[in-house]
């Protein structure tokens, strides 16, 4: 592998158990100490985010009470991500899963990626004929599980 400076963790989570904090923590821990890279954890940075510019706010019950302010914090979101992918960051992991496919956030990822011409690695247990043709376009190498990426990334 090239040598590998920053790295953005992309999948599910509005649609998540827990926002798919498990696996990106897992992941963010395992490349911070093997790849030795920063990592743009979309759990941690959201976290930083709203503790900021939104303290105190129920973000997800704005959905329901507020869609004016629930869409303009979210993009706010989507710009603090898409800036990362394309400004910062090396390459994209996907965990692709049911929750990725509900959702629009990781599919906007992608092709972000796509279009500045950043590697996407996937990960997914999902049938090939499952996963939409777009996200398939937008994406360099799959893989089928993280140990197997894991191994891929220290070649």
């Amino acid at each position: 592998m090239t040598n590998i400076t920053s790295v953005y963790l992309s999948g599910g989570m509005e649609y998540a158990e827990d926002e798919g904090r498990d696996w990106r923590q897992t992941m963010h821990t395992w490349l911070t100490e093997n790849v030795k890279c920063h990592v743009f954890n979309p759990n941690v940075e959201s976290d930083k985010f709203f503790a900021r510019a939104f303290p105190g706010v129920d973000v997800r019950l704005l959905k329901k009470t507020d869609i004016v302010k629930y869409a303009s914090i979210v993009s706010q979101l989507v710009e603090l991500d898409c800036k990362e992918i394309a400004e910062r960051s090396d390459l994209v992991i996907c965990y692709w899963d049911d929750s990725a496919m509900r959702g629009a956030g990781t599919k906007g990822e992608l092709t972000i990626a796509k279009h500045f011409g950043k590697p996407v690695y996937m990960v997914t247990t999902m049938p090939i004929l499952d996963i939409p043709g777009w996200v398939l376009g937008c994406t360099t190498l799959m893989f089928s599980s993280f140990d197997e990426l894991k191994k891929f990334l220290l070649m």
